[in-house]
């Protein structure tokens, strides 16, 4: 009796319990959890930051971004995910672990959670999605008008922010992912939304899908990323 209880003890140690349960308590599977801050937290958090303020990738919860990106393109891209990128899908559609219940609880909690109705502060953001091709000469200038003074000439890197030109970064993310990035920055780096940049000197819709273009065009042809849209991160 002495040694079974040493080694029940043993095998506690080891699995890391230190809990007893009733033998009837509930077990909840992984499916039917429909809490959204621990799918978040499990899911999410990871890249987004724990708190949606960003961290390896843009912070779900930042207000800017909610005004722009609609409820069914985060479900959308949290589903199904972004070829290319180091957004992955999590619907079990796609290969993924949640069901489509938990993208949707997902999706819905980010926007109840951190969204606020006046986050814009602008009558007329521009939209998430281009509307038409950007020109990537045009680009050239903007940039140097609205990024140069953090990002350097040439976009290679400044006094106050790192290169945007570089080739295993350009790889990784969609000209969608640029264009959210400029639309609503990354307050969390230090990096401004739209508005900005130039004081009093708005960026219009143009002016976005023109560096966006022009940035697209600094990624190596082996590397091109498809025109996606809908991406969150």
């Amino acid at each position: 009796m002495r040694r079974r209880a040493a080694l029940l003890a043993a095998l506690a140690i080891t699995t890391g319990c230190t809990r007893e349960y009733p033998a009837d308590t509930p077990v909840v599977p992984p499916s039917r959890i429909m809490d959204f801050s621990f799918l978040y937290a499990r899911n999410c958090a990871g890249c987004h930051g724990p708190d949606g303020k960003g961290g390896a990738a843009i912070g779900l919860g930042d207000p800017v971004y909610l005004a722009i990106a609609d409820n069914a393109t985060i479900t959308r891209v949290a589903a199904d995910g972004v070829p290319g990128t180091a957004m992955p899908a999590f619907a079990q559609h796609s290969g993924g672990m949640l069901t489509n219940d938990q993208i949707d609880v997902i999706a819905k909690g980010i926007r109840a959670t951190w969204a606020k109705a006046d986050a814009s502060h602008d009558p007329d953001p521009p939209p998430y999605a281009a509307q038409s091709p950007g020109d990537p000469a045009r680009g050239a200038a903007a940039y140097n008008v609205y990024c140069a003074s953090c990002h350097g000439a040439a976009g290679r890197g400044g006094t106050r922010a790192g290169s945007i030109v570089e080739p295993s970064y350009l790889a990784l993310v969609s000209d969608q992912n640029l264009r959210t990035t400029v639309i609503a920055g990354r307050p969390e780096l230090g990096a401004p939304d739209w508005r900005g940049n130039v004081p009093g000197k708005p960026m219009s819709p143009r002016d976005v899908s023109d560096v966006v273009a022009w940035l697209s065009s600094q990624r190596p042809q082996s590397s091109a990323q498809p025109k996606l849209q809908g991406e969150i991160r």
